[in-house]
C-alpha cells in the first residue's frame, strides 16, 4: 500500500507505521510505502496522523500514448471491484512528458473501465464525484502507470471534530506532524498562546493520550467496499482504543477574540477532550508562565496572508514575551513569511522548512532557558 503525506513528513510516517506493525516500509517522497493486511489498512486510516491518504494499488504497467492507457486499462478485470451498479470517481496525478493532462488522463482511464465492463455485462456503472461507492487514484510517473483504490476517500485531515474554524485554520496533519516533529509526547505542559480554532490543541491531546487520530471521523471509502469487514473493523477500533494512556499534564489554549476561544471550545467538545484542555481568553503578550516546571509551547502565529497584522511590531512582541516571560520553555511556532522572522530577535535552534497548503513555510524552535542560559539565545545581530 501507499500513504500519501504532506513534504517533510515522510521519516514521522514511516516510524507511525513501523510502530502500528507495518512491514516494508519505505520513505519516498510525499509518500510512505508499506505492507500489510486488510486489517492493517483499516488500522492505517483510523490512527495514523501524518497521513492523507491510504492508497491500495491494484495495477501497474508501462505506457506510451493515450490508446495505450485506454487499451491497458480495458485489459484489466475490472469484475474484481466494480459491477454496473456500482459508482466511481478517478483522480489522476502526472508527472510525466506523454501524459501532460491529469483531468485527460482521468477521462481516458474511466473510458477504458466503463467500456470494459459494458461490453462483459451490457451496462456500465455511472461516475459519482461526490460519493463514489470505489474511488480510483491514477498515478503515472514518466511512462509508468499505477492505478490504485482510494481506501480513505477524503483526505485524512478531515478528522471529524472541527465543526467550526477560524479564518486560517491549520491543516489537521500539518498540525499532528508538526506536534511530531516538535517532540511532543504529553510528558509535560503544553500551550498554545494563539490557538484558534483550537487543532494544535486537539492533536496535542490526542497524541498524549495515544487516541486514535481519526476516532472521531464517520466514514472511509473502504467503508462501501464489497469485501468491506464491519466485525474486523470493530474490533480494530477496539483493539485501538484500548492502547489509549493516561496524560498526567496540562494543556493549556489562549487566544484574544472571543470568537476564537468559542469555536476551540466546540471543537474540543466536538473531540471529546474537554477534560484534558482548557481554554482562556488571553492576549499572549500580557501573559507569563504559569508553573516554573518544563512547558511545551507551540503556534501558528498570524503572518500578513489572511490576517493582517503589523508583521515588524507583531514579532518583535514575540520573541520578548518568550524572553521576559517563559523560562524553561520549548517554543516552537510555524510561519509562512520568512521575513517576519528577523523581528523576532532570538535566535533558532532548529529551523525546518515545512508547506502550509502550497506556502513555503518553517517551523522553528527556541529553547527558552531558565536564568542566565537564556540569553545565549538572543540574536546581538
Amino acid at each position: 500500500m501507499l500513504a500519501k503525506t504532506l513534504f517533510g513528513f515522510e521519516e514521522i510516517l514511516a516510524k507511525e507505521l513501523r510502530n502500528l506493525g507495518a512491514i516494508n516500509v519505505r520513505p519516498g517522497v510525499r509518500n510512505v510505502s508499506f505492507e500489510g493486511d486488510t486489517g492493517f489498512m483499516y488500522k492505517a486510516n483510523l490512527c495514523l496522523r501524518t497521513a492523507i491518504k491510504i492508497l491500495k494499488p491494484i495495477a501497474s504497467f508501462d505506457v506510451y500514448d493515450e490508446r495505450d492507457l485506454y487499451q491497458k486499462v480495458y485489459e484489466l478485470n475490472w469484475d474484481e471491484f466494480l459491477t454496473p451498479d456500482t459508482t466511481f470517481a478517478i483522480d489522476a496525478v502526472v508527472h510525466s512528458e506523454s501524459f501532460t493532462h491529469s483531468l485527460y488522463v482521468s477521462q481516458k482511464v474511466k473510458d477504458g473501465l466503463v467500456d470494459k465492463i459494458r461490453d462483459d455485462h451490457g451496462r456500465r456503472p455511472d461516475v459519482d464525484k461526490n460519493s463514489p461507492d470505489i474511488a480510483i487514484n491514477v498515478h503515472i510517473f514518466k511512462n509508468k502507470c499505477t492505478l490504485s483504490l482510494d481506501s480513505s476517500g477524503e483526505s485524512l485531515h478531515r478528522r471529524g471534530y472541527r465543526v467550526a474554524t477560524n479564518i486560517a485554520p491549520i491543516n489537521e496533519v500539518l498540525a499532528a506532524g508538526l506536534l511530531l516533529l516538535s517532540g511532543w509526547d504529553g510528558q509535560m505542559d503544553f500551550l498554545d498562546p494563539m490557538c484558534g480554532s483550537g487543532t494544535f490543541l486537539t492533536e496535542a491531546a490526542m497524541i498524549a493520550c495515544n487516541i486514535p487520530a481519526n476516532i472521531n471521523r464517520a466514514s472511509f471509502a473502504f467503508m462501501k467496499w464489497g469485501d468491506f469487514d464491519t466485525a474486523l473493523y470493530e474490533k480494530i477500533i477496539e483493539s485501538s482504543l484500548n492502547k489509549a494512556r493516561e496524560f498526567h499534564y496540562h494543556i493549556y489554549g489562549y487566544d484574544k477574540a472571543p470568537s476564537a476561544i468559542r469555536k476551540a471550545q466546540e471543537n474540543i467538545d466536538q473531540a471529546n477532550l474537554g477534560e484534558y484542555i482548557s481554554l482562556k481568553r488571553e492576549n499572549f503578550f500580557r501573559t507569563e508562565k504559569i508553573e516554573s516546571k518544563p512547558l511545551h509551547l507551540v503556534f501558528n502565529p498570524p503572518y500578513g496572508e489572511r490576517l493582517t497584522v503589523e508583521l515588524e511590531e507583531f514579532y518583535e512582541k514575540i520573541g520578548d514575551t518568550l524572553k521576559r516571560n517563559y523560562p524553561g520553555t520549548a517554543a516552537w511556532m510555524v510561519t509562512g513569511n520568512l521575513e517576519a522572522l528577523k523581528y523576532i530577535g532570538l535566535r533558532p535552534s532548529r529551523k525546518i522548512k515545512v508547506f502550509n497548503g502550497k506556502l513555503e513555510s518553517r517551523f522553528v524552535n527556541y529553547v527558552m532557558y531558565s536564568g542566565s542560559k537564556k540569553g545565549k539565545y538572543l540574536n546581538k545581530s
